[in-house]
């Protein structure tokens, strides 16, 4: 009996020594991808990727830092290096706040990270940079207001672009855990790829809403930084906290931006006058004498219905969205996913 009691404790000792064994083995691989995935660099690795930060690789600055194209020897296709300037106010802080943002963040709108570079340069600074996969055809801001008509979005590219950055907020309010707002919606943070699809970026002055019944709770941004002029919601001009409704503010500057072709720091607004006022106003009897140029008169895909009448059908339904998304009143804000429905349903009956 004594013997047969130990044989049984050896057993199950053994078989417990295997389970832990084959827990540890299956979990190895997981992390060897981690470090496939998320692979370090250094100073130098950055330095020979652009050319020592060479002018004729900056491709755009930012409100904290510099972006150049590089190529790195582990990636087959060129990046973005984003370089943050911690000579500035912010700086720090500002890429502190994207690495938190970006950590678990996987949509198909919002910019790759690959990986990111927390050093000191050669001469004894400290250096932070994030490296994204490069957008080959930059930002919506040169596709809205090009130097020649051969860039010109088509309606059926804006559609795409807007429904694109309506995905990638929608994700960033209801579906990654706690709510993130990004704060800085406009043309220069949407990048594109060379199939024009739409990537939103720079997180680097966004806000975590701890919890959804409380009021915006910052635990990881810029104190005072609510945006950029123009797309700020008007609440963020009275002192408000940052909120879902902020974005989707911006959200609908953004849209009446790309159907006007009129950025809403133009000079004509003024004196209380506004890009949402100044659209409501036309709405709808007069809403074609302020569209886009560039989008009338575009050839339709589907030849049973003449283009403009598609079009202007199309344009106006796309109108309504932004003028919800810019009422000032709380009572009346809307969310990021009816947003995105909206779009989404307008894009499948125009492209029907």
């Amino acid at each position: 009996m004594i013997i047969a009691g130990i044989i049984v404790i050896i057993s199950l000792v053994v078989s417990c020594l295997l389970l832990f064994w084959r827990k540890a083995h299956k979990t190895q691989p997981s992390t060897d991808h981690a470090k496939e995935k998320f692979r370090k660099v250094t100073y130098a690795d950055l330095d020979k990727a652009t050319d020592g930060f060479s002018p004729r690789n900056l491709v755009g600055r930012g409100r904290f830092g510099s972006v150049y194209k590089g190529k790195l020897e582990f990636e087959v296709n060129s990046v973005a290096i984003k370089v943050f300037n911690l000579d500035l106010r912010g700086g720090l802080k500002s890429f502190t706040t994207e690495c938190d943002a970006l950590r678990n963040l996987r949509h198909r709108n919002l910019v790759r990270v690959i990986t990111s570079c927390s050093t000191i340069n050669p001469f004894r600074n400290e250096f932070r940079a994030l490296v994204f996969e490069y957008m080959p055809n930059g930002n919506l801001e040169k596709w809205l207001h090009p130097k020649s008509t051969s860039e010109t979005l088509t309606l059926a590219q804006r559609i795409c672009i807007a429904s694109d950055v309506a995905s990638a907020l929608e994700h960033l309010h209801d579906g990654c855990g706690n709510s993130i707002v990004h704060c800085d919606v406009k043309p220069s943070n949407i990048l594109l790829d060379h199939a024009m699809t739409a990537h939103l970026t720079d997180l680097g002055i966004a806000e975590f809403l701890v919890c959804a019944t409380e009021k915006s709770k910052n635990s990881s941004s810029l104190s005072g930084l609510r945006g950029s002029i123009g797309y700020i919601a008007p609440e963020y001009g009275m002192g408000g906290r940052a909120s879902t409704a902020g974005d989707v503010y911006s959200f609908g500057v953004l849209l009446l931006e790309m159907l006007t072709g009129k950025r809403p720091t133009d000079e004509i607004f003024k004196e209380g006058l506004s890009l949402p006022s100044f659209v409501n106003e036309a709405f709808p009897e007069k809403i074609m004498e302020i569209v886009d140029s560039a989008i009338l008169g575009q050839e339709s895909e589907v030849e049973s219905e003449p283009s403009d009448h598609r079009n202007i059908r199309c344009v106006i339904q796309l109108i309504k969205v932004a003028l919800l998304c810019t009422v000032e009143l709380p009572k009346h804000w809307i969310k990021m996913r009816q947003v995105a429905a909206e779009i989404a349903y307008i894009w499948q009956v125009f492209s029907n």
